[in-house]
This record gives C-alpha cells, sequence and structure tokens, in this order.
C-alpha cells in the first residue's frame, strides 16, 4: 500500500485501540483496490473492527454517558456553520436532538445529510461540555443511520420546558418559563439566510436579576415598563451569560399589575450594587455585574493597538490571524488586574473609558509615542498612572481557562469614604498584628 494511506492507518489504529496496525492496513488495502473512496473505506474498517457496539442510552442520561455510546433519537433543528481552522475554512452542523427523555444539543463534524424531523440512531457518538452543557458529538468514528417514524418521539421541545426565576436561569438549561419587567427594548434590523428581518433586543429584569432577550417574533403591545410571562423561551449562551431567545414556539402575555409578582417602580429604578469578586469567580458569566477594587497590575497589550477593519480582532504588523494582511484600524484599550481583597478578575476597557481613567485622549497617547521613539511608551505610562487605582468597573463577566474578564460598558471612581474603608480593613485583620 502506497506510504500517503500511511497517516490514514495511524488514525484508525488511534480510534481502534488494541487493534494491529497489520490488520488495519490489510482491510484499508483491500477497500482501496476496490475503488472505494478513501473515507468510505475508513468508516467502513472502523465498523468492522468496532466488536463491541457501544450501548445505547437516553438524553437525560448524556452527562454521565460512557466514552462512545449510541444514542436514538429526532432532529428537532440543524444549521451549516464554518469556522477557520489553521487558516482553512471547516464545516460543521450543529442544532438540537431530543428523545421521549430530554433535549441536548449537538455538533457534527461531518456531514451526515440531516435534516428537521429525521429520527436517527447514532453509533459511537461522545460527549463534549461547551459552556458546561452536555453536548452530542458526532466525529469521524459516528455513524448515522436514518429510522422510519416514531410516534413516541415527540415533536416538540416544549414537554422540557422548566419554570425559573431570572437568576436561576444557567448555561445548563435549554428551554424556559420566567416572569420579568422589560427594562430596555429596541430593534435591530438585521440579514438572516439572505432576508432582512426586523428583531427586537432588550433586556428583562425580576426582584433577582436581569437577562439579555432577543425576539425574532412581533411583541405588539410590549413596550419598556411592561410585565410580561413567557414560557418556551430559548436560551443561548454567549461567553458564558445565557440570554432569552423569543421564537414562534414562545409564548407571552402581558401581566396586568394586580398579577404582577414584585415591585415594577423598584425593578425599573433599581441600580446594581457593588459585589464581592469573589461572587463573579463563581460563575461562568454574569450579565450586567458591578465591582469594586484596586488596579494591581496593567497588562501587556494594552496601550495604542491596531484591529482588523473586518473583524475587529487585534492584528500584529497588519496581519490578522483571520484575513491575513489587513490595514489595521488605530485604537486604544487598557487590560488590567482589579482585586479587593476577595478575589482578582481581569478587566478590558475600550478607547472611551481608556481615555477616561487614563486622563490622555489617543491622540495624546500618539504624541507621546512619537516623542519618546518607542511603542512600548503608552504602556509604561499606563502602569505608572492607573496602578493603585480604586475603581468601580460595570459590565459583563465570563470565564474561559485564563481566568474571569469583565468587559466594562463603565467606569468610574466610587465616592467611598477613605477612613471607613480603612477601619473596615483593619478590622478584619488579627488582633495580634
Amino acid at each position: 500500500m502506497n506510504d500517503k494511506y500511511a497517516p490514514h492507518i495511524e488514525e484508525l489504529a488511534k480510534a481502534l485501540d488494541g487493534i494491529d496496525h497489520d490488520d488495519i492496513k490489510i482491510e484499508l488495502d483491500k477497500l482501496i483496490r476496490f475503488r472505494v473512496p478513501l473515507e468510505e473505506a475508513k468508516r467502513t474498517v472502523l465498523n468492522k473492527f468496532s466488536s463491541k457496539e457501544a450501548p445505547e442510552i437516553k438524553i437525560k442520561d448524556i452527562s454521565n454517558a460512557p466514552k462512545s455510546f449510541t444514542l436514538k433519537g429526532r432532529i428537532t433543528s440543524v444549521e451549516k456553520r464554518n469556522f477557520v481552522l489553521k487558516g482553512e475554512t471547516v464545516d460543521l452542523y450543529s442544532g438540537k436532538i431530543l428523545d421521549e427523555t430530554g433535549v441536548c444539543l449537538f455538533t457534527a463534524w461531518n456531514d451526515f445529510c440531516l435534516n428537521e424531523g429525521d429520527i436517527i440512531r447514532v453509533h459511537h457518538a461522545y460527549m463534549k461540555l461547551w459552556n458546561n452543557r452536555p453536548e452530542l458529538n458526532f466525529g469521524q468514528r459516528s455513524i448515522v443511520e436514518k429510522l422510519p417514524e416514531d410516534p413516541s418521539i415527540p415533536r416538540t421541545e416544549q414537554l422540557f420546558t422548566q419554570t425559573k426565576k431570572i437568576i436561576e436561569i444557567n448555561s445548563s438549561d435549554l428551554l424556559v418559563s420566567s416572569q420579568g419587567i422589560v427594562t430596555e427594548m429596541y430593534h435591530r434590523d438585521v440579514t438572516v439566510k439572505g432576508k432582512d428581518t426586523t428583531i427586537i433586543e432588550g433586556v428583562i429584569a425580576d426582584e433577582t436579576g436581569k437577562l439579555p432577550f432577543t425576539s425574532w417574533v412581533p411583541m405588539d403591545g410590549v413596550d419598556i415598563g411592561n410585565a410580561i410571562s413567557f414560557k418556551a423561551a430559548h436560551v443561548r449562551i454567549f461567553r458564558g451569560i445565557p440570554s432569552l431567545n423569543f421564537t414562534h414556539e414562545t409564548s407571552w402575555e402581558l401581566l396586568p399589575d394586580n398579577k404582577c409578582p414584585f415591585s415594577k417602580n423598584k425593578i425599573m429604578t433599581h441600580e446594581p450594587t457593588s459585589i464581592p469578586i469573589a461572587s463573579v469567580l463563581e460563575k461562568d458569566g454574569l450579565f450586567d455585574a458591578v465591582v469594586t477594587g484596586n488596579i494591581i497590575s496593567v497588562r501587556p497589550g494594552s496601550g495604542l493597538i491596531e484591529r482588523c477593519p473586518v473583524c475587529n480582532r487585534v492584528v500584529q504588523n497588519n496581519v490578522c490571524r483571520a484575513h491575513g494582511t489587513v490595514e489595521g484600524v488605530k485604537d486604544m484599550r487598557v487590560k488590567a488586574i482589579l482585586d479587593d481583597g476577595t478575589g482578582a478578575v481581569y478587566i478590558m476597557l475600550n478607547r472611551e473609558l481608556s481615555e477616561t481613567i487614563y486622563g490622555r485622549s489617543m491622540d495624546e497617547a500618539e504624541n507621546i509615542i512619537k516623542l519618546s521613539l518607542s511603542k512600548d511608551a503608552v504602556y509604561e505610562s499606563m502602569k505608572r498612572s492607573l496602578i493603585g487605582t480604586y475603581l468601580t468597573v460595570r459590565g459583563n463577566s465570563s470565564k474561559s481557562e485564563f481566568g474571569t474578564t469583565i468587559v466594562a460598558r463603565s467606569v468610574w471612581v466610587p465616592e467611598d469614604d477613605l477612613l471607613s474603608r480603612l477601619e473596615s480593613l483593619l478590622l478584619k485583620l488579627p488582633e495580634d498584628v
């Protein structure tokens, strides 16, 4: 067999742990000689040597699923997406699948010709956590079998809707029902699959918290300050933060004042108060969080930067990792660490907020570089000016493998009594200090 197939044999051997390389090579060679396409040949070899069929599970058990399993369900939605991987555009297919026990997200890394409403049995599937959600994955080794209609499998996800307070909605939810006050609301024109559509975006809040929402259907009669009750809203996760999506499957109604379970005025006029950073660190993401602390470090990457005009990513030497060589657009930012004694978070400030707390405009920062002949001059100046600054930051937090970051919407120096803060700190010290 030609050496060009060696990487494919190695890939199969890795997937078929315990099967001899020579046996895999013989089977693959046999199929290739009969002009079976390579990908189909690999799938056939995988199927032949997978002597023990993976156990079949239900969606309710997917969180504790074995390494490889079989699952039967109905596709309720599917869409094709693409992303750039190592400079190449890769297609994947994602959506939702349900059975009689629950509903979950799935990602297929090959085109299995899935359609909405299909009932399938997928062999050699596996589970991955994404935004703390268990997600069904169809990989290179997976085999998808299309089945005839089965009335025992539901057609709608609404069967699995939970009723929760706003603060209780998290990354494990797919569909929820709740009540709240619309505190922000505006319309936006978007293009979806080549069609111009007007969507409604805003914020909904109850006495426990607030979340952003997007409605893909008209909400006639709803305005800022109205209380609504909704059922079967889809929960999406972006950077750890849940958001509510109202679709044709979502039902809602206006709540009259005598049926509203909380005070409209209190929610509409409430400004979020500062919370300990430790509380932010406990969450995968928080919407509209406020924290107060001292800047203990200004991180590299602060100062004057250039962004890609297409995707807004930071570029180095006019090269964007997604779009190649571009003409960078000048910008300024501050990346810093804020600490309040209970924990520390990264904070990201855009140009406007950076100019506010740094006390210099972007034009002035450019002059600093021209006079010093050093591209790091603004970064060094920011360190001298900002480290130790006592600051309140308001924005959305998200958690990654590198830590928790708050992307600031606003910042200000709190009007705290310095003496009171010193007394509070002294009370926390041991008596023998």
